[in-house]
């Protein structure tokens, strides 16, 4: 099995009207991209509940964030003709879609739920596993690249234990 690549996304909030603010992947190789995104024209929606959650500012993303046209041709260019795999598939492929769209154009990759990886011995330990993950990272902040990879490594991590595998 080829090893997954890893997708989170950081959004304005929840539910109608939230948008993505920051997208990053983890690679197997460790390689990793992060971008905090600038909200397009009518993108408004601002949830302070889940702004304390990310920990990222309007501020922060008018000073820092990329046009959404630059961070989808990054994407595409990075994992093209790929499946990247996220936890949240319902959120995260809605806010995807909403920033492809916004600058009209589609990904080069497809996006899928990374429960599709997980068999029932994985599904078990996973919560366990990704405290144990955490606590080893030691990620100081919570953004999107270091979600990615603690997803990834919690995966592994999991899968390792299950099949009784020293090394995948």
């Amino acid at each position: 099995m080829t090893l997954p690549v890893i997708i989170d996304i950081e959004a304005s909030g929840f539910g109608k009207g939230s948008y993505p603010i920051e997208i990053g992947y983890y690679m197997p190789d460790g390689q990793s991209f992060c971008s905090l995104v600038t909200p397009e024209a009518g993108w408004t929606h601002w949830d302070d509940s889940a702004a304390q959650v990310h920990g990222i500012s309007r501020d922060v993303l008018a000073s820092h964030g990329k046009a959404a046209i630059d961070v989808c041709l990054t994407l595409n260019r990075s994992l093209r003709g790929q499946r990247i795999y996220c936890d949240a598939w319902s959120y995260d492929y809605v806010w995807l879609s909403r920033m492809y769209d916004a600058v009209d154009l589609v990904p080069s990759f497809q996006l899928k739920d990374l429960r599709e990886l997980l068999g029932d011995c994985e599904r078990s330990l996973w919560h366990a596993t990704r405290t144990a993950v955490e606590i080893r990272l030691a990620l100081r902040r919570h953004r999107a690249s270091g979600d990615a990879r603690t997803l990834f490594e919690t995966w592994l991590e999991a899968r390792r234990l299950c099949r009784g595998d020293l090394l995948v």
